[in-house]
């Protein structure tokens, strides 16, 4: 594996590269990597014949008293990470590359950054698609690949990718869970011990919800009150937001169908984590805490 820095000599390689007929799967990522990255760098490997990994922890999408200076970072652990995995190439640029002085432009994609994240964290996706289309002009990628933890994010890039006309292939890849069912998260790091048995609050809302679905509840609002239920028991767990929306245009449903996706983001102590799951598909999907409406019982494994 090469790792480069330089944002003009990562792009000549990537020109190069696609003048020699070579597909370039591309995983962009601020790094702390974790198993979710490593599925999407796994898969890459096999859909391409190069596999190009960024690193970059990128400013703009962190509001003011945001986490930025916390984020993990650990640039050796995640080079051996990115080796074993295959990677050929380790994009690893400055601030000061991808913002040089003078820099003016933005991406914004408008209607499905209104919800969700993008209301609670004004600018956040602006600096998102603007740094993926600034990386995607630079590592010129045939297919990009991003979790579906994210999922807004994820519907957001699609947007963008399509509305732009950029020759990439967004590829969704699924969500990768620690045991017990915590998403996978680089933040997860930041989680005390107590406070990481307190998040486990998220896929037990889910469980809630998806039980009642199950059920025959249909009633966002039910379902969303039996989730809030869940997460409130925990002391220090605030939430973001608590939402059942469509999978297409993240409107918020009065009744959910199999369209039908619950994402919440919930403040544990200080960090800030994010899940999400359609309703209507069956809990052996993830590997979480089951629940009977209002009673809680063992994890399933």
């Amino acid at each position: 594996m090469e790792t480069i820095h330089s944002l003009k000599e990562m792009q000549v390689r990537a020109l190069a590269l696609k003048k020699q007929g070579k597909t370039i799967a591309f995983v962009p990522t601020m790094g702390y990597l974790h198993e979710g990255h490593l599925s999407l760098l796994r898969e890459g490997r096999k859909r391409g014949d190069v596999l190009v990994l960024s690193i970059f922890v990128n400013p703009t999408q962190f509001g003011p008293g945001e986490d930025l200076d916390a984020y993990p970072r650990d640039l050796d652990r995640d080079s051996a990470l990115a080796s074993e995995a295959g990677t050929d190439l380790l994009f690893f640029p400055t601030s000061e590359q991808i913002y040089p002085a003078g820099y003016a432009t933005s991406v914004d994609v408008e209607g499905l950054t209104d919800t969700l994240c993008g209301a609670s964290r004004p600018g956040h996706f602006r600096g998102v698609t603007t740094v993926v289309a600034k990386l995607f002009g630079i590592v010129q990628p045939d297919l990009a690949l991003f979790g579906s933890k994210d999922f807004q994010q994820l519907a957001v890039i699609r947007r963008m990718t399509e509305d732009l006309n950029l020759p990439v292939e967004i590829v969704g890849m699924p969500i990768v869970r620690e045991e017990g069912g915590l998403a996978m998260s680089s933040r997860n790091v930041n989680l005390s011990a107590a406070e990481r048995s307190q998040a486990l609050c998220l896929v037990g809302a889910i469980a809630q919800a998806s039980n009642a679905y199950g059920e025959g509840e249909r009633r966002a609002e039910v379902l969303i009150a039996l989730a809030r239920q869940r997460i409130e028991q925990e002391p220090d767990a605030r939430i973001d937001y608590l939402q059942i929306c469509n999978d297409s245009t993240l409107a918020d449903v009065e009744l959910a169908d199999n369209q039908s996706v619950m994402l919440l983001s919930v403040r544990v102590g200080k960090t800030r984590l994010i899940d999400n799951h359609y309703l209507s598909r069956p809990q052996r999907d993830i590997p979480f805490c089951r629940f009977k409406i209002n009673t809680w019982l063992s994890c399933s494994g």
